[in-house]
């Protein structure tokens, strides 16, 4: 080359040198995300949206520059550590957001490396059988047949009504609650159906007589969409009696327990998805109350045969002499086409902890919300919207109107003091804490009612 210095080739995250090349960046993003963390020295960032931004554009420059830049891991790692809303910070306690376990973000480390694709299966031979194994494990848990790998509770949604709509030949009618998950009706519009049916939902959860009077109204094709966990207080519809109804009219019934299927591996807790195997699919999702890092979905089947509908076919990925020949055809298992294991991290988890150990994590953070719950309802500042079902607690400054309620969250995000959600429930605005983290004190959950309570003085 002229007598030019040929350019180094980049290392590659797997083959023989791969782990080799790894460990010492490995060090570097350890290192920055501990150094991030030290320089936000709180749950989340102060300054607001403007200063956060301003941060980040400082450290990126410019974004495709002619030459590259050695220290951009660690910049970058740093930079988004120190700008991170941490949900291992038991003051983070706003959405449904966990902490994942360090166990599943070291598994998913080797996902990244090896970087299988699940569209077919030699682009991912042993990822395949995992996922088939665990898949079916886990809605057995639920009560029914198999389940799919998805993004989420929004993706999981989505198939269910997909799969509604082509066992009932093209058309379905949605009938949800007002408190179910904007996916659902967003699902609707999106798949072409009629516009949803929503039945009121006083109190939280869905109303049973005007489910029953919508059922025996409505003609047509009908899925009826539960939830075991609704996002804004983690409350659980009435499932067995639901099931019922659907059974005596003959309406299909999913339920979104996206929030709530974590209740599974509890032995304390179990029995509030009674009714779960009544539906013919079951939104789950493990980046809530299962420790996982984002991505880690699945919906549950009851009636495997109905996922023939996703099926496609492309010769170079399933081509029919290789299926005859006994190479696994992945295409009817998503939506999507190229698609990482995430599996893998749920199954070293399962394995790891068992479901007696998952399930005490769950009653740890159950527990947390009682006790928080408990705090609220003997403070005299505050009041309390209702005793916890899961690891959601509502409450409010007494007497505040909505504008001070949500001024209160405001200022606090913009201190980088603490993270809370909000909630609108009968009427009115409610400050919100999802508890999802395990390590959280006694002494953390009475820090925060004392910021609430500092942002609502100030």
């Amino acid at each position: 080359m002229n007598g030019e210095e040929s350019p180094r080739t980049p290392a590659l995250a797997s083959g023989p040198h791969g782990p080799g090349a790894l460990r010492p960046l490995l060090d570097t993003v350890l290192d920055a995300l501990a150094a991030g963390a030290r320089s936000r020295g709180g749950p989340l960032p102060g300054g607001g949206p403007e200063a956060v931004t301003a941060r980040i554009a400082g450290v990126l420059g410019d974004v495709l520059a002619d030459q590259g830049d050695p220290d951009a891991l660690r910049a970058l790692v740093h930079a988004l550590a120190e700008g991170a809303a941490d949900p291992a910070d038991p003051l983070c306690a706003a959405h449904l957001h966990c902490p994942p376990l360090a166990v599943a973000t070291a598994a998913d480390l080797a996902v990244s490396a090896l970087n299988p694709s699940l569209d077919s299966w030699d682009q991912a031979p042993a990822a395949s059988a995992l996922e088939a194994a665990v898949t079916r494990a886990l809605a057995r848990a639920t009560g029914l047949a198999d389940a799919l790998v998805t993004t989420g509770g929004t993706e999981s949604n989505q198939l269910a009504l997909l799969l509604a709509r082509e066992a009932h030949g093209g058309s379905v009618r949605l009938v949800c609650g007002a408190n179910a998950h904007h996916s659902l009706p967003r699902a609707a519009w999106l798949l072409g159906l009629p516009d949803p049916v929503v039945v009121p939902a006083a109190g939280g959860t869905l109303d049973l007589a005007a489910l029953d009077e919508a059922l025996t109204t409505l003609s047509g094709p009908l899925l009826v969409a539960a939830t075991a966990g609704t996002t804004d207080a983690g409350l659980i519809d009435p499932l067995p009696e639901i099931a019922g109804l659907c059974a005596a009219h003959g309406a299909r019934l999913h339920i979104d327990a996206a929030y709530g299927g974590g209740l599974l591996f509890s032995d304390r807790h179990r029995e509030k998805l009674a009714g779960l195997d009544a539906a013919h699919t079951v939104t789950l999702d493990l980046h809530k109350l299962g420790w996982q890092p984002v991505a880690a979905g699945l919906l549950a089947v009851a009636r495997p045969g109905e996922l023939a509908v996703l099926h496609q076919h492309a010769d170079y990925l399933n081509a029919d002499d290789d299926t005859e020949a006994g190479l696994p055809d992945l295409l009817d298992r998503s939506l999507r086409t190229t698609r990482r294991p995430d599996v893998l991290k749920t199954a070293v988890t399962l394995k790891t902890f068992g479901r007696t150990g998952l399930g005490a994590l769950v009653d740890q953070v159950c527990a947390h919300a009682r006790e928080f719950a408990a705090l609220v309802e003997e403070h005299p500042g505050f009041e309390l919207y209702d005793r916890p079902v899961i690891s959601t607690v509502l409450f409010r400054p007494a007497g505040a109107a909505d504008a001070a309620v949500a001024a209160v969250r405001r200022r606090l995000l913009h201190e980088g003091r603490a993270v809370l959600g909000r909630a609108r429930l009968d009427g009115r605005l409610w400050l919100k804490a999802t508890l999802l983290n395990p390590h959280t004190r006694p002494d953390d959950l009475v820090q925060l009612l004392k910021l609430a309570e500092e942002g609502t003085r100030a």
